[in-house]
């Protein structure tokens, strides 16, 4: 979950109810000419993603760059999307510039099936577009009591170690696994010390650039707090310093992983890597591992409890009132926002009324 100063302030948001945006995004993305299943399915992605208090991944930011890119023919809205090779535990997909959105979800299920029937099931996906929040298609796997993993070559982005221009992505990884009576672990992080996404919210809201997050124009780390405006025009396009910012920091290990990422979802989908052949084409893979396959599935969850149990009762530091784990705030947050409504900014909600106006829809929120 994004830090709290880079979600919008309650005064400059506006709550809309959960049904009426989920409405208003079917709307929009009929319109694009999606199949009515797929706008099912990519509005409930961009959904959990806000009502997970993930908002660079929510409406505010992927739904109109969606619009755009389906409009200007860069997303195909209806792909013939297909199997290239297959055995038993494995599938190869081609997407047909495929929202990611749409067919990951649906290749996540075709690994759950393979798992049943191996112990495991991974589903490479190339040629394809836009994945949405990672754990969207990870969490999938939850319903069925396994862990579910999702990969994504989005780049290029970071910079590498020592490096003065972009090379590799974002390069997502989220991991999902069941619990008990405890809400599921549910990790999901780009291999950059932030999101891309996220530093659009940033200059969304005028927001300062803390230290470690971007290079400067030599590739030299800023180690310090930016102004947005310190980038001019160019600021959305900015690169981005992998997890670690510095080499003394560590940023060979955000690095090295950002490359394992594009051996797993970029060269083996054959699809490509890193600045190649860069955006918008984006490769992903998707891994489904069946805990039934490796021990009991009730022992598992109980041991999953006794985990997260314990990493929560670590004592906190100064400062702070408890420990978290990866799922348990994007919990928490989701229940608020059924009670409250999701907040949008008021720039995200006049976006709304304005496209809808031009699609010739009745907006809801």
């Amino acid at each position: 979950m994004p830090l709290e100063s880079f979600r919008p302030k309650e005064e400059d948001s506006v709550r809309v109810s959960e049904d009426s945006l989920r409405k208003t995004v079917v709307a929009i993305f009929e319109k694009m000419g999606l199949p009515q299943e797929d706008c099912f399915l990519a509005t409930d992605g961009l959904i959990q993603a806000d009502l997970r208090g993930v908002e660079s991944h929510g409406v505010s930011n992927l739904l109109r760059n969606w619009v755009h890119l389906i409009q200007e023919g860069t997303i195909n809205p209806k792909p013939n999307w297909k199997i290239i090779k297959e055995s038993a535990s494995v599938t190869a997909i081609d997407c047909d510039r495929g929202l990611g959105m749409v067919v990951a979800p649906k290749a996540m299920e075709l690994a759950v099936k393979k798992a049943r029937e191996t112990g495991m099931g991974m589903v490479t996906m190339k040629n394809g577009r836009h994945l949405g929040m990672a754990a969207y298609t990870a969490m999938i796997a939850l319903k069925y009591d396994m862990i579910g993993m999702c990969f994504t070559v989005a780049g290029p982005k970071m910079v590498p170690t020592f490096g003065a221009e972009p090379r590799l992505g974002t390069n997502p990884i989220s991991l999902a696994a069941p619990a008990g009576k405890e809400v599921p672990f549910v990790f999901d992080a780009s291999t950059t010390v932030a999101a891309s996404n996220t530093i659009d919210d940033a200059v969304r809201l005028n927001i300062p650039l803390p230290a470690g997050w971007v290079p400067d124009k030599d590739g030299t780390p800023i180690m310090h707090e930016v102004e947005p405006e310190y980038f001019g025009k160019g600021k959305k396009f900015l690169p981005i310093l992998p997890l670690g910012s510095t080499r003394e920091m560590g940023s060979h290990k955000g690095y090295g992983l950002s490359a394992c990422v594009d051996i797993l979802s970029g060269i083996l989908t054959g699809g490509g890597y890193g600045a190649n052949p860069g955006r918008p084409n984006y490769n992903h893979s998707v891994i489904a591992y069946n805990v039934a396959s490796f021990m009991d599935v009730a022992e598992f969850k109980q041991k999953m409890d006794e985990y997260l149990q314990y990493l929560k009762s670590t004592k906190p530091a100064p400062g702070h009132d408890r420990v978290y784990y990866a799922g348990l705030i994007e919990a928490e947050y989701q229940a608020e926002c059924k009670v409250k409504g999701i907040p949008l900014h008021k720039e995200v909600i006049e976006w709304f009324h304005n496209i809808s106006k031009e699609l010739g829809i009745t907006c809801l929120v």
